[in-house]
C-alpha cells in the first residue's frame, strides 16, 4: 500500500469529508495517543475523522526523552504489570510495528558500591530482560551483560575512574518521537481516516447530555466546520482539563503537568559508545546516543503555566549539567549545549504530591454520553491506550465492531524496510548520494524513501544538503510540506526534521532556505516568507532568554515573548 499523502489539498479534503457525513470516531488531539487512537479505530473499519489544534505531535509527543522503554525504575515501585506491558510493546515496535522508527540503544548503568549494589541492579535487569520475553514475543534486543571498571571505561571513557567500581549495559530502544506521530498519522489515513491539523475545536455539539460532535475552527484556511460523530475521543494530553472544560464537565480525573527538560551536546563532547543511565535524588539522568549528538535529561518537575511552550530555566539546565558531570572526567559547560527543549508528561493526579512518583499507568472514562476521554500512560504503551479508548467508544456504537488489530499493522515505512536497508549501497549508486546518506534516509522515512528520492530525480539540486544543517537534504524540506503535514516553517524546522535542536545556531542559518522550498508547494508569497522566517527566529530568540532566566516563571514570561504563527 502506497503511504498516504498530508499534503495542503489532501487536508482541505479531509475537513470536507468529516463534514459531509456522521463519523463513527472523531478523534481529538493529534499527539501519540490521538495519533494511535485514529489508526485503531479506522483499522477496525470505523469512519474516523483526527483533528489537532497545532501540528502533529506539537506538545509532549516530540519533547519525550526519545525513548522506547519498560521503565527499569518502575520495577523498584513493584509495578510489574506495567513495565510487563510496556516491555511487549518495546518489542512489538522494534520488530514488527517501525524498525524503521525504532532501534536498540545500549546503557550502561555505572555501581558505586561493591557486592551488594551488583547483586541488586543485576538482578532487577535480570528480571527486566526476562519480562521482555512476556506475551509471546521475543524481547528483539540484546542480553544484559556485567562489566568490571574497566571493561566500563573501555566502553565509556568519559566516566570519571572514581566514579564507579563496576558497571551493567543494558538495552532498551529509541526513537524519534514526532516523526513516528507523523508516521502513525499517515497510516490512519492510509486506511481511511480523516486527519487535519491547525483545526481546533472550540466547542462540542451537544443533544441534551450527549456530545454529538463538535464545531472546529479551520486555523490556515478560516470558518468553521461541523463534525458530527457518534463518539468523540478526548485525546489531548495535558489539555485534558481545558478540553473537558468545554462541555463544562472535568471528567473523573485530573491530569498534572510534569516538566520534563533535556539538552542536546555534539557526539565528541562525550566520548562513549553506550549511552548512561545515572541516578539522582530526584529521579533518573539518561544520556542518549542521537546521530551526531547525545540527549541528556531529564528532570521532573510540577508546571502550572503556559503548556504549549513550557520553558526550560537556567536553574533546570544547571541541574543537568551538574548532575552529568559529576560522572565525566570532562565536564560539560554551557557552551557545549545546541539545544535546549522541554515537555510536559501528563500524569494522573491524586496519587502522589510528588510528580516523580505518580503512576505511569493510564486511564480511559466515559464521563457523559457521547465521549471518551483517555489520559495518562506513557509514550511506549500508546497503542495499549488507543486499543482501551477505542474499546470504550464502541460500546456507544450499539453495534458489532471488530476487534483491535493494530499489533499486526505495520506503521508507514515499515514494510520492505529491512529489504531496502541490505540494498541501500545499489539505491546510493541510483541516486548518486553517498551511502550515508541513503542510511539516514532509510532510518527517516524507511521504505517511503523511494518518495524522496523520487524528488531528487525530478530536481537534482534537492540532493544537496542544506545550508548550516548538512545532517538534511533539500528534498527533505519539501517532502515535510508535500507529504507529511508541515504547515509552518517551525513544523519543518522542529518537528519534520531536528534542526532547532541539533545545530548551534537553532536553525535560523537554513531558515530562509527551508522556508523557500516549503513556499511552493504550500502557496506562499515572498511577504508569507519572510513572515515564516521572522517568527522563527523571534521563537529561537524567546527561548534563549527564557534559558537564561533563573526559575520557571520568568523563564515562561519569557518564551511567551514570542508569537505564535496561528495564534489560538
Amino acid at each position: 500500500m502506497r503511504t498516504a499523502t498530508l499534503g495542503p489539498a489532501e487536508r482541505g479534503t479531509a475537513l470536507a469529508r468529516m463534514a459531509e457525513q456522521e463519523l463513527d470516531i472523531l478523534v481529538v488531539g493529534g499527539g501519540v495517543v490521538g495519533a494511535g487512537t485514529a489508526l485503531d479505530a479506522a483499522t477496525r473499519g470505523l469512519s474516523t475523522g483526527l483533528v489537532e489544534a497545532r501540528d502533529w505531535a506539537s506538545g509532549t509527543s516530540s519533547r519525550s526523552s526519545k525513548l522506547i522503554h519498560g521503565g527499569l525504575r518502575y520495577l523498584e515501585m513493584l509495578d510489574f504489570a506495567l513495565v510487563r506491558e510496556a516491555l511487549k510493546e518495546r518489542g512489538l515496535l522494534v520488530q514488527r510495528l517501525a524498525p524503521h522508527l525504532v532501534k536498540p540503544v545500549p546503557f550502561l548503568y555505572p555501581l558505586t558500591h561493591r557486592g551488594w549494589e551488583r547483586f541488586y541492579v543485576g538482578a532487577g535487569v535480570t528480571l527486566y530482560d526476562t519480562m521482555g520475553l512476556a506475551g509471546g514475543s521475543a524481547r528483539g534486543l540484546p542480553h544484559h551483560r556485567h562489566l568490571s571498571r574497566s571493561r566500563a571505561l573501555q566502553a565509556a571513557p568519559c566516566l570519571r575512574k572514581d566514579a564507579m567500581v563496576g558497571a551493567i549495559q543494558y538495552y532498551d530502544a529509541q526513537v524519534d518521537d514526532a516523526r513516528f506521530v507523523t508516521e502513525l498519522v499517515r497510516t490512519a489515513a492510509s486506511y481511511g481516516a480523516h486527519a487535519a491539523n491547525r483545526a481546533r475545536v472550540v466547542e462540542f455539539l451537544r443533544e441534551g447530555e450527549r456530545v454529538v460532535g463538535a464545531r472546529v475552527q479551520d486555523l490556515e484556511q478560516g470558518g468553521l466546520t461541523e463534525i458530527r460523530a457518534r463518539q468523540v475521543v478526548n485525546a489531548t494530553g495535558v489539555w485534558t482539563d481545558d478540553t473537558q472544560s468545554l462541555i463544562a464537565e472535568r471528567g473523573q480525573f485530573h491530569v498534572r503537568a510534569s516538566k520534563g527538560i533535556h539538552l542536546v551536546v555534539p557526539k565528541d563532547r562525550i566520548h562513549s559508545t553506550t549511552g548512561l543511565i545515572l541516578r539522582t535524588e530526584k529521579s533518573v539522568l539518561f544520556v542518549i546516543p542521537w546521530g551526531r549528538h547525545w540527549i541528556v535529561g531529564t528532570t521532573d518537575t510540577d508546571w502550572n503555566l503556559d503548556k504549549a511552550h513550557p520553558a526550560a530555566s537556567s536553574a533546570d539546565i544547571d541541574y543537568l549539567l551538574d548532575h552529568v558531570n559529576s560522572v565525566l572526567a570532562v565536564p560539560l559547560t554551557r557552551d557545549d549545549v545546541e539545544g535546549v527543549y522541554a515537555g510536559l508528561r501528563p500524569l494522573l493526579a491524586g496519587e502522589s504530591d510528588a510528580t516523580s512518583k505518580l503512576s505511569r499507568e493510564h486511564t480511559v472514562a466515559h464521563p457523559v454520553p457521547g465521549m471518551v476521554v483517555v489520559a495518562g500512560g506513557k509514550y511506549t504503551t500508546y497503542r495499549v491506550m488507543a486499543k482501551d479508548a477505542v474499546d470504550e467508544a464502541v460500546h456507544g456504537l450499539d453495534r458489532r465492531v471488530a476487534a483491535c488489530c493494530t499489533e499486526n499493522v505495520p506503521l508507514a515505512g515499515a514494510e520492505g524496510y529491512h529489504a531496502l536497508w541490505n540494498a541501500r549501497a545499489r539505491i546510493a549508486a541510483r541516486a548518486g548520494l553517498h551511502v550515508a546518506r541513503v542510511e539516514h534516509l532509510l532510518n527517516r522515512y524507511g521504505s517511503a524513501t523511494e518518495e524522496v528520492l523520487e524528488l531528487v530525480a525530478a530536481d537534482p539540486g534537492l540532493g544537496e544538503p542544506l545550508t548550516g544543517a548538512d545532517d538534511y537534504l533539500r528534498a527533505e524540506a519539501v517532502y515535510a510540506a508535500s507529504h507529511e503535514g508541515a504547515r509552518h516553517l517551525d513544523d519543518t524546522l522542529t518537528r519534520r526534521t531536528r534542526i532547532s535542536i541539533e545545530t548551534f545556531d537553532r536553525g535560523t542559518r537554513c531558515a530562509r532556505e527551508v522556508a523557500e522550498l516549503m513556499a511552493p508547494v504550500l502557496g506562499w508569497d515572498a511577504g508569507q516568507v519572510d513572515k515564516e522566517v521572522e517568527h522563527y527566529n523571534k521563537r529561537v530568540e524567546a527561548e534563549r532568554e527564557s534559558q537564561r532566566q533563573p526559575d520557571d516563571l520568568t523563564a515562561d514570561a519569557a518564551r511567551l515573548g514570542a508569537p505564535d504563527i496561528v495564534p489560538l
